[in-house]
């Protein structure tokens, strides 16, 4: 695809946009056929560089403040810590469409269709975004990335060659899925669930995708897959066989673990917890229910928790309970960081932007020891009214900056040890005799009965919360 026919895409863009859009014909214009675009060559984004590491005191916009990759923090390089990624749905499949109203925004590159040369465009602008960004990860549904066939044997196919295209703009280069998945919500054949279906020609179906899936996340190096289950759960119980869906959904994972190791894939097998939405209840309700989950049907060595900041506080906790919750438990291994908004009980899937929430995360993470093979994932999507190519760019900059931001915090609090202290000296009495034999399970109810007869009435000390939250908010 030539200047003129990138050119002519962007017109048609346009066009079907409507009246409304109208006032964005002459950014469209400077942003994709600008001075310097050569016959032949295909950019996606003509007018912007090579994002750069320019500082705090930086004003421009397309240059990072916080995120350095090279600089080192905690005793690692900070690119190492966060080990980004780019949602591949939203960044190049989002349209600015919600239920109350259609798309605002079509990319100059892309004509609105779901065609297979469409994908191969979308993926090429993929890689150019990745590397203007300095990235070398991304993750994908596979119906984002290649379209849906009248059979399973067309998709497959269509896949097949989608895939063929994004190895070969790997060559070359560290560029990597940092995880890839199965689209099993947005079919109507998955209106009653995938795994969890009362059909079991769906439950089949479904497998037959997640094992087509899973092929394509090895075949492109793919470090972790990721199970979502949007529709894994019920609407109503009254005419939903509980026990029968859970046990499947058991069954389902499990043979999922053992095509895994059939095909030698390395990657880890991550669950990512939801509450509610689409479903009003979905079956992986938070990080403590999923991990339950694994342990009822014994999932827990096969699995970890790929915890998403927005559904965290849908379940009415913080992204930090979740993490840490699923931390303390050995399961902790991806982040989707992304946030929602405090006034709508939605999944709105903004880029998180709140330091004192993103120091949180990173003291999570820090603790943790990383991510690896796991990382941030940007799953996060522009506002509606956000139009401008640029804005993509913009987003991912605000993102990284304050995640880089909060990982600077974290390193900070941690070094510098106060709050640590004042956790520490808080449970001060079980590293006494008394709280280590406790700790150790040396004492039973009528050795600590003794001990609290012989004892005077215990006077408990000041909590000194205000003081925990004036050491946390004076370090960011």
């Amino acid at each position: 695809m030539g200047r003129r026919s990138i050119c002519l895409a962007a017109f048609v863009a346009l066009l079907c946009l409507g009246s409304t859009l109208a006032t964005q014909e002459k950014r469209v214009a400077d942003q994709t056929c600008g001075s310097g675009f050569q016959e032949g060559e295909v950019e996606f984004f003509p007018n912007i560089s090579k994002i750069e590491y320019e500082g705090p005191s930086s004003k421009n916009p397309l240059a990072f403040k916080w995120y350095n990759p090279e600089e080192e923090i905690y005793g690692k390089k900070m690119k190492d810590w966060l080990r980004f990624s780019v949602a591949f749905w939203h960044t190049f499949r989002g349209d600015g469409s919600d239920p109350f109203g259609s798309p605002t925004k079509q990319w100059p590159w892309d004509d609105g269709t779901d065609s297979l040369e469409m994908a191969f465009t979308r993926m090429r602008a993929n890689f150019e975004f990745l590397k203007k960004l300095g990235l070398n990860r991304w993750c994908f549904h596979d119906r984002d990335i290649a379209p849906e066939g009248r059979t399973l044997e067309e998709s497959n196919a269509n896949l097949d060659k989608v895939v063929a295209l994004a190895k070969q703009l790997q060559e070359g280069t560290d560029i990597r899925p940092l995880w890839g998945t199965a689209q099993l919500f947005k079919h109507p054949r998955y209106m009653h669930g995938a795994a969890t279906s009362p059909d079991a020609r769906i439950y089949a179906y479904a497998a037959a995708q997640v094992k087509k899936a899973m092929e394509a996340t090895k075949e492109l190096g793919g470090e972790n897959y990721v199970f979502w289950g949007g529709r894994e759960g019920y609407q109503s119980l009254l005419n939903t066989d509980l026990e029968r869906e859970l046990n499947h959904l058991g069954q389902f994972l499990k043979s999922a673990a053992e095509y895994k190791k059939k095909i030698d894939f390395d990657g880890v097998l991550l669950i990512e917890p939801k509450p509610q939405e689409p479903t009003k209840h979905q079956y992986d309700w938070d990080a403590a229910t999923a991990i339950g989950f694994l342990q009822k049907y014994g999932l827990k060595d096969d699995f970890k928790l790929n915890i998403e900041c927005n559904h965290a506080t849908l379940a009415g906790h913080s992204c930090y309970h979740e993490l840490e919750v699923s931390r303390i438990n050995g399961v902790l291994g991806n982040i989707d960081a992304n946030t929602g908004d405090a006034q709508t009980g939605w999944d709105t899937d903004q880029f998180l932007m709140d330091i004192a929430e993103t120091t949180q995360v990173m003291l999570s993470v820090l603790q943790n020891g990383g991510l690896a093979p796991g990382g941030f994932n940007f799953d996060a999507k522009l506002r509606r009214e956000s139009t401008d190519v640029e804005d993509l760019f913009i987003s991912h900059i605000a993102g990284m900056d304050a995640m880089a931001r909060g990982l600077r915090n974290a390193a900070k609090i941690l070094e510098e040890g106060t709050l640590p202290s004042i956790v520490k000296e808080r449970y001060a009495s079980f590293d006494s005799a008394l709280g280590a034999s406790i700790e150790s399970g040396e004492l039973g109810f009528e050795e600590l009965e003794r001990e609290a007869l012989r004892m005077e009435e215990p006077l408990p000390a000041s909590g000194k919360q205000e003081l925990a939250e004036m050491v946390f908010y004076n370090s960011i």
